[in-house]
């Protein structure tokens, strides 16, 4: 029975205090940086910050940093899933070992990773050499940032759809089975929906920490302008030159887009939620 207000009844006292704090909490670290970062821009006007941000340089990293963080978002959600599944569904020699390994990018320093990764695939590197011999170049390419990137954001796949894998119960798997369904149809029709809000969840985690991965890929992607440049290390540029407006600038661009692409995800969780309730 719901409460009087919005509250629903609780074990645990102290609303008031605990939704103080929480409001609290959330304005000091999200929404006055956020108001700070717009103030900035509503001080710069619209026709110079738009200055600031139209040009070839700021395109190329805006769009070298979102392309490559939905490349790696996309590649974590498909093994990142079979990686959950195989660490839940099976059992293997050294089964543990993989699922403390996977934590380690939380863990690891992004910039201890980054130069890891640069020692192993630049072209004196140990597979930048076995590659290289293939014709494939890694390091200082958007290969290489996709490689970062894939490593920072593949624990938030795993780690959100994990859980779910081991709740779903098996037996309606073995019902699809006994009725004729193939395994495709049973992963389609009976356990992707059951994972897909978590996949969304982890692979909108993914993106949003790809986005703004600065440590690990600075290394591995050469930086040179209008090819391999992140867009959070212009912004880093514009910082070091105490050029704070166009730095600013920059910001409220990814915001937006980030804001967008977020929004859009948020829309298929929900429309997915109502197809598989009217289903």
């Amino acid at each position: 029975m719901r409460a009087a207000g919005f509250r629903m009844p609780s074990p645990l006292p102290g609303f008031g205090l605990s939704f103080g704090v929480m409001l609290a909490l959330l304005s000091v670290v999200v929404l006055l940086p956020l108001a700070a970062l717009l103030g900035r821009g509503a001080g710069i006007g619209l026709g110079e910050l738009w200055a600031m941000i139209d040009s070839r340089r700021v395109w190329a990293a805006l769009s070298l940093s979102f392309r490559a963080a939905l490349v790696a978002s996309l590649f974590n959600l498909v093994f990142g899933l079979i990686l959950a599944w195989v660490l839940v569904r099976y059992r293997f020699w050294g089964r543990r070992l993989v699922d403390a390994a996977i934590d380690l990018p939380f863990a690891l320093p992004t910039a201890v990773a980054g130069i890891a990764l640069t020692a192993l695939y630049a072209p004196n590197g140990v597979f930048g050499q076995a590659l290289g011999g293939l014709g494939i170049k890694v390091a200082y390419t958007e290969i290489g940032i996709w490689l970062a990137l894939i490593f920072i954001g593949l624990p938030f796949v795993v780690r959100t759809v994990q859980p779910v894998i081991e709740e779903i119960d098996r037996d309606c798997e073995e019902a699809s089975a006994t009725l004729g369904a193939s395994r495709f149809y049973t992963l389609r029709r009976v356990v992707l929906p059951v994972l897909a809000p978590a996949l969304m969840t982890g692979f909108a985690l993914a993106l949003a920490r790809s986005v703004g991965e600065y440590g690990s890929v600075i290394f591995i992607a050469g930086n040179l302008p209008g090819r391999t440049e992140i867009a959070p290390l212009l912004i880093v540029i514009r910082l070091e030159e105490f050029n704070y407006d166009a730095a600013a600038a920059i910001g409220i661009a990814m915001l937006a887009i980030s804001f967008a692409m977020l929004l859009g995800i948020n829309g298929i969780q929900v429309w997915n939620r109502r197809r598989i309730g009217h289903g």
